[in-house]
């Protein structure tokens, strides 16, 4: 993969959110990635909704909307964005079946980088969960120490849990 090919993964990964336990893309992020208009990818999957079962697309409720923006840093808002309606939240498998179903070139394209960022993200949580693990094994062994280490290893142990990434918006 090529310094060309980080940018819109880095893109991609950024948009992903966790709504009810699972991945997804909102459905204005995807649609801006794949080059088309929020109210055509909507369409278009609506005329295809036999395509899109239920661990493709969720429906958010007007909670997990609010719970999302908490994990988008940036929230573009004004034109484009039509609060009318809640978004669907596209797993990485409905957001491979809405490129298909849009047939356009750049959802093609984007769609790679739309996989790679979910395997990318998948891999970063099995390394965090397996150091997670880790060091909770390490610090159920210092119980033994006397006060003063056990609270620097806290200390240390907590700043490690920072450095973990983000914590997904609890239901």
């Amino acid at each position: 993969m090529g310094k060309e090919d980080l940018e819109p993964l880095a893109e991609v990964a950024a948009r992903i959110l966790v709504v009810r336990g699972k991945r997804v893309l909102l459905d204005a992020d995807l649609a801006e990635l794949y080059g088309v208009a929020t109210k055509a990818l909507n369409q278009a999957v609506r005329r295809n909704r036999n395509r899109f079962p239920d661990d493709f697309l969720l429906a958010l409720t007007n909670q997990e909307v609010t719970r999302s923006r908490s994990q988008i840093v940036t929230l573009k808002t004004g034109r484009g964005r039509n609060v009318k309606y809640a978004p669907m939240g596209y797993t990485e498998h409905g957001a491979i079946m809405a490129a298909a179903v849009l047939n356009s070139p750049r959802a093609v394209q984007m769609s790679v980088f739309v996989v790679r960022a979910f395997v990318k993200m998948r891999e970063s949580l099995l390394v965090n969960a397996t150091l997670a693990r880790e060091v909770a094994a390490l610090k159920s062994r210092v119980d033994t120490l006397d006060a003063e280490t056990r609270k620097q290893f806290d200390q240390v142990f907590e700043a490690i849990l920072a450095l973990s990434g983000p914590r997904p918006a609890r239901q």
